[in-house]
């Protein structure tokens, strides 16, 4: 996900998308601990998509609660 994806996204959609990426993150674990993993790449690309989920996630959150940004 790039970073303008997520740039007209809410703070409810944000954190939605970073709890499924992080619950796609556990069960990618759990193929790695048993040697089932086909794509261990997916792993580097969801952890800095989550990455760029809370950066932002944080950006909304210092700017007030949120609220969308008429400027950008």
């Amino acid at each position: 996900m790039k970073f303008t994806e997520m740039k007209d996204m809410t703070l409810v959609e944000l954190s939605a998308k970073s709890r499924d990426l992080r619950h796609e993150m556990f069960n990618l674990r759990l193929q790695q601990a048993s040697a089932q993993l086909e794509k261990p790449a997916r792993l580097r690309v969801l952890r800095r998509d989550i990455a760029r989920l809370e950066t932002r996630i944080s950006q909304l959150r210092s700017r007030g609660a949120g609220l969308p940004n008429k400027a950008a």
